[in-house]
């Protein structure tokens, strides 16, 4: 097994403390580096860094070496250097040669620097995992979570994690608080879940509850959206609008291995978890609960005379795959609520089976958007 092999990157519906040790792993064996243009080449597909050891905080840093680029580090390169992503795609699976010479060609020409975010777990070869502005600023997964689950302890909320995921373009963590709890029997009353068959008339419940989600890469700043939890599924509808946004931008840095200062870092960190105190205030509280479920409620009831249609519809205005329409109208139909909010239903429980985080997670915080669609609104 090769060094770059070794280093997990991913891990799905994970309990909190097994997402903690995966991300002080990765910690362990990060590279993050700023580089001038001329100091990186495509070798095979993959990227060259050349240069002398560096000092960082852990000591001296040995940077250079060769780098396999993931799918989101080639999408950084094709945007930095103008290069369109589908083609620089194509390169890398059917011409490797021609991907070199795009991305050494391009190279030449920047004259600028970048922010390469990478791994190594020791020897020459690591993982290119973003290619990035000098100007992004890093804050990290494991010091997200750290000073999010400080601003829960703060708010003395009493929550509990639902789940835990991480992509390699994001981290999610769901956190549900059932105390703060309502009654949705207008919502759910014909529905029951195609898991257990359970009945929403028997169970009416709906959770109150966030998701923490950042983005190490450049794919979104740290968030955390509402999110409801339906009991008698364990279905998620995260709620987009409504969410709070920390972006990743800052002043451009200098060549070497990025070092933040502890005040930079202690001030990045205050903010995010007292920005987590007051979503919590927000979106932990038993009167925004109830108004998100009287808007839903007021849709769910349009009934659906073609769900075939209906389905097919929503998945072309939401750009979903043919397997995806398919799995939704299956869903639908166990589902047994023949009602936009049935459409709703499927949407959310077909998000829960997918093995791809993002997608799933994408999938959740449309829910109102379906809603909105299925209804003819």
């Amino acid at each position: 097994m090769s060094s770059a092999s070794a280093l997990a990157l991913t891990t799905r519906n994970a309990a909190l403390e097994d997402l903690v040790d995966l991300l002080r792993h990765q910690q362990d064996h990060k590279v993050d580096v700023v580089v001038h243009s001329d100091q990186i080449r495509a070798e095979h597909t993959r990227l060259r860094l050349s240069g002398p050891p560096l000092l960082s905080e852990r000591g001296v840093t040995t940077v250079a070496g060769l780098y396999t680029p993931t799918g989101v580090c080639d999408q950084g390169l094709a945007s930095k250097l103008g290069i369109p992503l589908p083609y620089l795609r194509r390169l890398r699976e059917r011409k490797p040669d021609l991907y070199d010479a795009n991305v050494n060609g391009w190279l030449a020409d920047a004259d600028r620097r970048f922010l390469l975010r990478g791994m190594r777990a020791g020897g020459e070869h690591g993982i290119a995992r973003a290619f990035l502005s000098d100007s992004y600023r890093i804050i990290d997964n494991l010091d997200v979570l750290l000073a999010a689950l400080d601003g829960v302890r703060q708010s003395g909320a009493q929550v509990q994690i639902d789940g835990c995921d991480l992509t390699e373009r994001r981290m999610y963590v769901r956190v549900v608080c059932e105390q703060i709890r309502a009654l949705a029997p207008d919502l759910l009353r014909d529905y029951r879940s195609p898991f257990t068959g359970q009945s929403g008339a028997d169970n009416p419940v709906v959770f109150a509850g966030f998701v923490i989600t950042n983005s190490e890469v450049g794919e979104g700043a740290f968030t955390i959206v509402p999110r409801l939890l339906v009991q008698v599924c364990h279905n998620g509808m995260t709620i987009n609008a409504d969410a709070a946004r920390h972006v990743h931008l800052g002043g451009r840095m200098d060549e070497g291995v990025v070092r933040w200062s502890a005040d930079t870092r202690d001030k990045n960190l205050a903010l995010i978890t007292a920005q987590t105190r007051d979503a919590i205030t927000t979106f932990l509280d038993l009167d925004y609960v109830r108004a998100k479920l009287e808007q839903m409620t007021r849709l769910s009831g349009a009934r659906i005379a073609d769900p075939a249609a209906t389905i097919e519809l929503v998945a072309k205005k939401l750009s979903y795959s043919e397997e995806q329409q398919r799995q939704i109208l299956s869903h639908f139909i166990q589902g047994g609520d023949l009602s936009a909010g049935g459409v709703m239903h499927a949407v959310t429980s077909v998000a829960r089976t997918l093995p791809d985080a993002d997608t799933a997670h994408e999938m959740e915080g449309q829910a109102l958007r379906v809603l909105h669609l299925a209804a003819g609104v």
